[in-house]
C-alpha cells in the first residue's frame, strides 16, 4: 500500500514537472505571438482589441510586416542564405558521412572530433575568427597581387561560409546516423547484377539516405535562418532578418510588427520541423 502511494506521488510529481517544463518553453512564444494581434502601438498590456494590421496594414503608424520593405528584404536575404547554406551543408554532410562510415584512414577519430568541434565553439568566437581570417587573406592578396576578393569581405557569401562552417556538422551527424543503418548487402547485390558503383549510389544508397538528407536540409535551413551571433560579425549591407530585427529594436524599440514577424517565424519553423519529423518516419527506413 505504501509502495503504491509512493508510486502515485512520484507519477503525479513527474507529470507536474513535465507540465511546468512545457509551459516554461511555450509561455514566451505565446506571449510574443499574442501581441502581434493586439490593436496597440506598443506590445504591452492592457489588451486593446484584435487586429491584423501588424501583418497586412499598408500605412503608418501600423505598417504591417508584409508591407515593410526593410523587413521583407531581410526575410529575402535570410531565405537566400538559408537555401545556400542548406545545399552546401547537405552535400558536404553526405560526403562526410561516407568518409567516416565507410572510410578507413589514419587519425580517423581525431578528424571526427575536429568535425564536431564547431558545435561547442561559441558563435561569437566563430564569427570573429572567420572575419579576421577572411580579412587577413583578402588584405594579403590585395597587397601582393592587387586583386580584390569581394567574397571574403562582409556580405552574403561570407555569411554563408560562416554558417556553413558549423551547420555542416549538424547535417553530417544526421546523415551519418542514417548511413550506419544501411545494409551494405543491397549494394553488393546490385554490383553482382552488373550495376556500376555510380548506378548503385544513385539507385540504391542515395534513395535510402534521401529522408535524412531532406530532414538535414530543413534543419540546416532553420539553424541558418535564426542564426544571429555568427552572422552579426560577417554581415554587410544585405542584412538578413535577424540582424534587421535587432537593428529595428535597437533604434526604434519594440513594436508589435516585430511580434508579427516572430509569430510568422514560429509558425513557419514549426511547420518545417513537423515536415522534417514526418520525412524521417519514412516507412522504408
Amino acid at each position: 500500500m505504501a509502495s503504491s502511494t509512493k508510486n502515485q506521488a512520484f507519477l503525479l510529481g513527474y507529470r507536474a514537472y513535465m507540465a511546468a517544463f512545457f509551459i516554461f518553453l511555450a509561455a514566451p512564444l505565446v506571449a510574443a505571438g499574442s501581441f502581434a494581434f493586439n490593436d496597440s502601438l506598443f506590445p504591452a498590456l492592457p489588451w486593446q482589441g484584435f487586429t491584423l494590421d501588424w501583418f497586412f496594414n499598408d500605412s503608418e503608424p501600423k505598417l504591417g510586416m508584409f508591407h515593410d520593405r526593410r523587413l521583407l528584404r531581410g526575410l529575402y536575404y535570410s531565405g537566400v542564405i538559408g537555401v545556400m547554406v542548406s545545399l552546401l551543408s547537405v552535400f558536404v554532410g553526405t560526403t562526410n558521412a561516407f568518409l567516416f562510415v565507410r572510410g578507413n584512414f589514419p587519425a580517423k577519430n581525431f578528424f571526427y572530433i575536429l568535425m564536431i568541434l564547431p558545435l561547442v565553439i561559441p558563435g561569437v568566437i566563430l564569427g570573429i575568427s572567420i572575419l579576421v581570417m577572411a580579412s587577413n587573406i583578402a588584405n594579403g592578396v590585395e597587397d601582393r597581387f592587387n586583386l580584390e576578393l569581394e567574397f571574403l569581405r562582409p556580405g552574403i557569401l561570407l555569411v554563408v561560409f560562416g554558417q556553413f562552417s558549423f551547420v555542416t556538422t549538424i547535417t553530417s551527424l544526421v546523415i551519418t546516423a542514417r548511413l550506419k543503418k544501411f545494409d551494405t548487402s543491397l549494394e553488393e547485390a546490385a554490383l553482382n547484377l552488373g550495376a556500376s558503383r555510380a548506378q548503385v549510389l544513385r539507385t540504391v544508397t542515395l534513395p535510402f539516405l534521401r529522408p535524412a538528407m531532406i530532414a538535414a536540409g530543413i534543419v540546416a535551413f532553420l539553424v541558418s535562418f535564426e542564426n544571429f551571433n555568427t552572422t552579426l560579425f560577417l554581415v554587410g549591407s544585405e542584412s538578413p532578418l535577424t540582424i534587421t530585427m535587432y537593428d529595428r529594436m535597437a533604434k526604434v524599440g519594440s513594436t508589435p510588427v516585430l511580434n508579427a514577424v516572430s509569430f510568422f517565424l514560429i509558425v513557419g519553423s514549426g511547420l518545417l520541423a513537423l515536415i522534417s519529423v514526418v520525412i524521417q518516419r519514412d516507412p522504408k527506413s
